[in-house]
């Protein structure tokens, strides 16, 4: 049987030290041995429950859905890349070795990604170095730093050093835009999060991102890359009809097919195949979005019951693909 790897889902430690003086650094009320709530100054930002921190509850969670291995990143309100750099690389170095204590319990079937001070490139890098040499797998970022894409010089420079090391990269979406029409219903997470996503794909193909990172770099879009599947194709007409704006990547967009993966979490068989069909089957990875309420329970029910799925393509989708990525050895099984 194929192993089952799950390449999107957040951790939350139990605890940590004071982040800030000011009172807007992150904290955990604790609601009891088994709940919390994140807190941003002092408002709530999301109410958690123990399997984010509690390796014992994953495993049981991961068994009841068939998943053999996790990838364990950083929960993106925590990333500070508002801050200093100096203050952005010692929160990364508390969440960054809470991460290790979380996984540890689990005999490899954790695979903890690391955070990083991405306003800073340099930092950056050392705080990869250190994390990689301290047990980390791979890295998450934010999908931009204030109004800095993917496509910044510093942001390149990180992805280049993630490239010549062969370290996965995972982008999650963060941040979104905040106003009246967005703050109901959830809409900054149902409509900004798919527009950061495809805007930050937009910056690595029209900003010259992937023409100057080496073809190398490992790296994948959380939550199906966006809308950028469904709307490739308006993209890749602007290219060609107006070269004066839009035409500034060396090669038209569809060319860049092949360079990033995406996740799976679209809930929905259509969208699902249409990410197939774009992307190719050997660029979808299973991802979940857990342990969060608006992530896929069970985890990979959409992939295991795709009817337009051969079961080779199933077996990509479920495992293989993220074997791959994340260069998972072999005997890390069920």
């Amino acid at each position: 049987m194929a192993r089952v790897v799950d390449v999107h889902t957040h951790y939350v430690p139990r605890g940590w030290p004071r982040l800030g003086e000011d009172g807007t650094a992150p904290w955990l009320r604790l609601e009891s041995e088994r709940e919390a709530t994140i807190m941003v100054g002092s408002s709530e930002f999301r109410r958690i429950l123990a399997n984010c921190w509690d390796a014992e509850t994953r495993l049981e969670e991961m068994a009841e859905d068939e998943v053999d291995v996790q990838v364990v990143s950083p929960t993106p309100v925590f990333f500070s890349y508002d801050r200093t750099p100096a203050d952005g690389v010692r929160i990364a170095k508390v969440f960054n070795d809470l991460a290790l204590e979380i996984c540890e319990p689990a005999g490899g079937r954790l695979v903890p990604f690391c955070q990083v001070p991405l306003q800073d490139p340099d930092l950056a890098c050392a705080e990869l170095e250190r994390c990689l040499a301290a047990g980390h797998r791979g890295v998450e970022i934010g999908n931009h730093v204030g109004d800095r894409d993917l496509d910044d010089a510093g942001i390149v420079t990180f992805l280049q050093h993630c490239a010549s090391t062969g370290v996965p990269v995972f982008v999650h979406p963060w941040d979104m835009p905040n106003s009246p029409r967005l703050n109901r219903w959830m809409a900054q997470w149902l409509t900004g999060m798919p527009a950061e996503t495809h805007l930050s794909l937009l910056a690595m193909i029209l900003g010259g991102a992937f023409d100057k990172v080496p073809d190398t770099l490992k790296i994948c879009f959380a939550h199906g890359g966006g809308s950028f599947a469904f709307w490739l194709g308006r993209l890749e007409n602007a290219w060609y009809e107006r070269q004066d704006l839009v035409g500034v990547s060396e090669q038209p967009p569809s060319s860049y097919l092949g360079r990033f993966s995406v996740d799976s979490v679209v809930f929905d068989p259509s969208a699902l195949r249409l990410l197939v069909d774009v992307l190719g089957v050997e660029n979808v990875l299973l991802g979940s979005d857990y342990p969060y309420p608006l992530g896929e329970r069970p985890v990979g029910q959409v992939v295991r019951k795709a009817q337009f799925l051969s079961e080779p393509a199933r077996e990509l989708l479920l495992g293989g693909n993220a074997a791959r990525f994340l260069s998972l050895p072999e005997e890390v099984a069920r």
